[in-house]
């Protein structure tokens, strides 16, 4: 029988082993768990931080909490410089720093967390088999923005917003920045949602982003300067260059704000406008962030909120989400602001089941690897390489044993060669010496890339639901093996993007081995854009095969406009007992098009499928593919 021991603190409850005796104020070598109880809930950080920061001298296996809800404020929290793979690099703080531990269950029986300010909830690394359970997330103040358009007038080209209570604000040089907790943004990245629909409006694109800025600005002198070194534009400061801010606003009154010098159309009355601020700098606080974990297992988990990703891994392995749900909370229209879900360089299997993603301000997953480029070859079995995006910076490419493709993009989207990462050296968050146990090939050259081919995990998402959203469904860059099976899709752009993104995120990976199959598709790509909403692309001009082995099966598109299927560089895709109807839904934003569209591919085939469509072809085909028919 287990009996609890109650420190000074009066916050929390160590249930200890059978052999160990309890006494007030002692401290156990055996702690088996530790129990929160609701008595500090005002303000769980500092009771949370003390007893986690303990088990690297006295390890525990359990946490629980007593149902309820628990506010997190930063003032008390761990404070630690982190690099996060496709976010901002942040000085964040954190409650639950779980690092160097082993077998450990977080079990919240049902709490609600509440966040303040920029902090990562959970921030975990160098650990194994974990398993957080049974609690949500949310921020008290959220990192985004919502205003209601309650006038609008193409002829003077301003509009006015209705900015609720929930949202202050300030207008500074005629500049909007709206303040929260710790926190402020301007208006930023923006996007319409349709407040009936709950969901991302349609034909957005032609409303928003809001056009906050123009190259206008007076400069002297500015292009003669000089780098030795290349540099990213998107990155601070160089994208301030030439840069000034186009948007002017101005209070009408407390709460109402006019909007001037937009260059898109007004957007419609009554639609609820949100902003999350600067891209460059408003991917802050992810609500999960792994790194080196390896074993994890998230089950009966909400993420209302996160000022960035609602979940990423990196370098990890053998991960399952069973029941995690990124959904808005109260009502808000925007859940977490960036991803659901997000895996760079992550290998075993990764699984997401019964799983809802609805609102999030970008895709519900992505799964990748790294291309990094090669910028000196330092000697025979070294090689010095960087970072493409500054939202990669500090991510490790691989480990001691780990096998590395070298890539020349210009002749294959394979690697060229291989070798064994002996060492890896950080010098700084963009330039890393990576050491081989082989001599590096004579025709290695500067300007090459480099990825982990151990690097990519086995993928299954099952009975998921992913409607709503901002941005695409899944991103799948993944050469070992996928299945997405019994799923639903509404997403704004693409709902399963296929890409090679070499020279923006430098996002690596070939797919291959993937099966797409009984998923009902409805109504995607209903923002604007001109794509498919399966679609294959590289963003390298060429004929280079990057895809292989895909069978597309059993699904249901019920689509109010034409194109459903872009393939581009595939080798071998099956597309076959699919069903395509038109939903009349929505206008057709591009009448014009066919259902399918191909090029650069070869061994593609259509058997037993059903359109009901209305387009007048269903295939269109370049090159020499001009004799592939539909069925």
């Amino acid at each position: 029988m287990k009996r609890r021991c109650l420190s000074n603190a009066i916050v929390a409850i160590f249930f200890c082993a059978i052999s160990v005796k309890c006494k007030k104020n002692s401290v156990q070598k055996n702690r088996v768990s530790i129990f929160f109880s609701q008595e500090n809930s005002s303000d769980a950080t500092p009771v949370v931080l003390e007893e986690i920061l303990k088990a690297s001298q006295y390890p525990i296996s359990e946490i629980k909490f007593e149902p309820g809800t628990y506010h997190f404020y930063p003032d008390k929290a761990l404070e630690k410089f982190v690099h996060i793979s496709n976010h901002n690099d942040v000085l964040v703080r954190t409650a639950m720093p779980i690092s160097g531990m082993k077998n450990l269950t977080i079990d919240g029986q049902g709490a609600k967390f509440v966040f303040h300010g920029v902090m990562i909830p959970f921030l975990m690394e160098n650990s194994s088999n974990i398993t957080v359970k049974n609690l949500s997330i949310d921020w008290a103040v959220p990192f985004h923005s919502e205003a209601l358009v309650v006038a609008s007038d193409e002829k003077n080209r301003t509009f006015d917003i209705k900015i609720s209570e929930e949202y202050p604000y300030e207008i500074r040089n005629g500049n909007l920045v709206f303040v929260k907790e710790y926190y402020e943004h301007s208006l930023g990245q923006t996007i319409l949602y349709d407040p009936k629909r709950k969901a991302i409006a349609f034909d957005t694109e032609s409303y928003t982003d809001l056009t906050y800025i123009s190259r206008k600005a007076v400069q002297y002198n500015s292009e003669k300067i000089k780098y030795k070194y290349k540099t990213d534009p998107r990155d601070y400061p160089q994208n301030r260059i030439g840069v000034e801010q186009r948007l002017r606003a101005e209070q009408l009154e407390p709460g109402l704000v006019r909007i001037f010098n937009h260059g898109k159309k007004m957007p419609p009355v009554g639609y609820i406008l949100t902003s999350k601020g600067e891209q460059s700098a408003n991917r802050l606080a992810p609500a999960f962030r792994l790194v080196d974990i390896h074993g994890f297992k998230g089950e009966n988990l909400i993420v209302h909120h996160a000022g960035g990703m609602g979940f990423i891994a990196e370098n990890s392995s053998n991960i399952l989400l069973d029941d995690f749900n990124v959904i808005p909370s109260s009502n808000r229209m925007v859940s977490t602001t960036a991803d659901a879900t997000h895996f760079v360089g992550c290998s075993g299997v990764v699984e997401l089941r019964n799983c809802t993603f609805k609102n999030q301000l970008d895709d519900a997953m992505n799964v990748h690897g790294s291309y990094q480029e090669i910028v000196d070859v330092l000697d025979d079995y070294r090689l010095g390489v960087r970072m493409g995006h500054f939202q990669q910076k500090g991510f490790s490419i691989g480990k001691e044993g780990d096998k590395i493709g070298l890539v020349r993009l210009s002749d294959s989207f394979f690697p060229y060669d291989r070798r064994t990462i002996k060492k890896t050296q950080s010098i700084n968050g963009r330039y890393h010496i990576i050491s081989f146990t082989e001599k590096l090939p004579k025709n290695l050259a500067v300007g090459d890339l480099i990825e982990n081919l151990n690097g990519y995990p086995e993928v299954l998402v099952e009975n998921c639901t992913i409607s709503n959203n901002r941005a695409r469904g899944l991103l799948i860059s993944n050469p070992v093996k996928t299945v997405v099976d019994n799923n639903y899709f509404s997403t704004e752009m693409e709902a399963i993007l296929v890409p090679v993104e070499s020279s923006h995120w430098f996002e690596s990976g070939n797919a291959a081995n993937l099966t797409i199959k009984n998923n009902v598709f409805k109504d995607c790509q209903h923002s604007g854009f001109d794509r498919g909403v399966i679609r294959f692309v590289t963003d390298d001009d060429n004929d280079n095969i990057a895809f292989k082995n895909i069978q597309i099966t059993g699904n249901t598109f019920d689509q109010f406009d034409n194109l459903i299927l872009e393939i581009s560089n595939t080798d071998g895709l099956s597309f076959t007992g699919n069903t395509i109807t038109s939903s009349n839904n929505f206008k057709k934003l591009h009448p014009k098009n066919p259902a399918i569209k191909l090029k650069s591919s070869k061994n593609i085939t259509f058997q037993g499928n059903t359109y009901k469509g209305d387009a007048q072809r269903i295939v269109e085909a370049k090159g020499d593919m001009s004799e592939i028919q539909f069925n």
